[in-house]
């Protein structure tokens, strides 16, 4: 198992588009995703339990992946959140 904490830099946080943008990248790998903020942790491949977080820029949060892709899928799925001023 891996995992990272790391702040959110895209410009709506993880609204709606880019929650959604974030479970599909999520659900391109077989690992088991976990997204936490203020210790509540959700299946990062579910679109209601990232809703449910109500990320916004610049929110702490916590990415954990385990399986035979853990390092790659933390590895996109941080970049993804850590894109500055994007979505």
């Amino acid at each position: 198992m891996v995992e990272k904490t790391t702040e959110v830099q895209l410009k709506m946080g993880l609204q709606a588009r880019q929650a959604a943008m974030f479970v599909q990248r999520a659900n391109h790998f077989s690992s088991v995703i976990h997204l936490e903020k203020e210790g509540k942790k959700v299946n990062a491949k579910s679109i209601m339990g990232i809703m449910s977080l109500a990320i916004s820029r610049g929110c702490p949060v916590t990415i954990s992946a385990d399986g035979r892709d853990e390092q790659e899928a933390l590895h996109a799925l941080t970049a993804f959140i850590e894109e500055e001023g994007s979505y």
